[in-house]
């Protein structure tokens, strides 16, 4: 197993936010987790990349804790998309790629190496934005950026890719757009991948399963079948609603906020 957390309780304060979550992911697995707001899905997500330190717990990345290691060694398979990315002004879209080739250089190594240039290149290719290479970061929309910024995370070569909530601010067509990127890297390069997602269909679309998270705890996860169901949706987001089989499978569809 490439992640695995095991009893994790933290927060921002001495007061946890998340408590006693436990969860394991295969190689290819697909994980998004999924709640209300204030549930504590991005303080886990922070948890698991190190940002946070657990209060109680641990996090292993292929069988080691993640918050013993050097965070070069932990980069080198495991990278972070974060919901909102510190741009970088002055840097074109490859400059800002090959930043991804950090933590595999030698600190005393001070230019990329050929090999470094071509893994730049092929995550520039993966996501689809060689036509951007040249262009400045900051010139760039939403939907280029966040495929920008995924490049530079594909570029540290990971075995585990954490996102927070990558389609918020982007319209429904770039949502899509990154969502099938994703679907492709997962499927064709058994990239495990961890997503905290608001919108429910895309998690119930894209995941190979679910954590529903209510007040910092794990209240159900698997299956997008298993778990999305209307007694789970009323519990953890005060929502009647009915699940629809679609030709892209189950969507739930919200009728009204239950007591109304």
């Amino acid at each position: 197993m490439p992640l695995e957390i095991q009893d994790i309780t933290g927060g921002y304060t001495t007061a946890p936010i998340v408590k006693n979550i436990n969860l394991a992911l295969q190689t290819g697995e697909w994980l998004s987790l999924v709640g209300a707001n204030g549930s504590g899905k991005s303080t886990l997500l922070k948890l698991i990349s190190r940002i946070l330190s657990p209060q109680q717990g641990l996090v292993l990345l292929d069988g080691k804790a993640i918050h013993s290691q050097p965070p070069n060694i932990v980069a080198q398979k495991l990278a972070l998309l974060p919901q909102q990315q510190t741009l970088p002004v002055g840097l074109t879209v490859r400059q800002l790629v090959s930043l991804g080739r950090t933590p595999h250089q030698p600190w005393w190594q001070w230019e990329l190496t050929s090999e470094d240039w071509q893994k730049v290149d092929k995550a520039i290719q993966e996501t689809q934005i060689a036509n951007l290479s040249d262009r400045l970061v900051e010139q760039l929309s939403g939907g280029e950026r966040q495929r920008a910024f995924l490049a530079l995370a594909l570029a540290q070569e990971p075995k585990v890719l954490l996102l927070d909530e990558p389609t918020t601010y982007l319209d429904i067509n770039y949502q899509l757009q990154l969502l099938e990127l994703l679907n492709n890297l997962n499927q064709q390069h058994s990239l495990t991948i961890v997503t905290v997602l608001h919108e429910l269909n895309l998690a119930a679309r894209y995941s190979s399963r679910i954590a529903l998270l209510k007040q910092g705890q794990i209240w159900e996860v698997g299956t997008p079948e298993v778990v999305l169901n209307p007694e789970n949706i009323a519990e953890v987001f005060g929502v009647e609603a009915t699940i629809i089989n679609t030709p892209v499978g189950l969507q739930v569809c919200a009728i009204s906020s239950v007591g109304n």
